[in-house]
């Protein structure tokens, strides 16, 4: 009979703890929208994109492939420039494509207002930029994106061929504690 009462209560002890730590780790789910302004043109006062490095194909390429860019481009609330400023993606991406235009994505969506002010989330992954819409891992995430895990869809709004300046919506699916 002390047996059976020892395994009951460890059971019992087993699922209090499962419980328990079940509650503290509670996923929240969050959806953001911001919009990318990518500004190529412009100058070093009004440039976000900075060219640092290429192949030595690159400028014969199509597609810049070897081009490397650093950015620190504003994210706002709408598709506008001048709507309020959300954050800053800063990172880098690299052109990756030989035939394509396939961007490889390294950034930090950082955000500078609201309700995530101090937070960031790091995003990773190929941008094949000719579709439509473009899907990149979020790979992880600070402050209030702790332990975050999801995907981005990308979605270009404008883009100026001429310039390379371009407007890009985000689509942001979070998982975080």
């Amino acid at each position: 009979m002390a047996g059976g009462s020892f395994a009951a209560l460890s059971c019992l002890l087993l699922a209090v703890a499962l419980l328990a730590a079940t509650a503290v780790g509670e996923t929240k789910e969050t959806h953001l929208r911001v919009f990318w302004h990518d500004v190529v043109s412009g100058g070093p006062n009004v440039s976000t994109v900075a060219q640092v490095a290429q192949g030595p194909a690159s400028n014969a390429s199509a597609t810049g492939f070897g081009s490397v860019m650093v950015i620190d481009d504003p994210l706002t609330e709408g598709p506008d420039l001048t709507s309020r400023l959300l954050g800053h993606a800063q990172g880098t991406y690299v052109s990756a494509g030989k035939d394509s235009l396939s961007l490889m994505m390294a950034m930090n969506f950082v955000f500078v207002g609201g309700a995530y002010n101090g937070s960031s989330l790091a995003i990773l992954g190929a941008n094949p930029a000719e579709r439509r819409v473009r899907e990149m891992a979020v790979v992880g995430g600070t402050g209030a994106f702790r332990f975050a895990r999801g995907y981005c869809a990308a979605t270009t709004r404008w883009f100026n061929a001429t310039t390379g300046d371009a407007i890009v919506e985000y689509n942001l699916y979070v998982r975080h504690d």
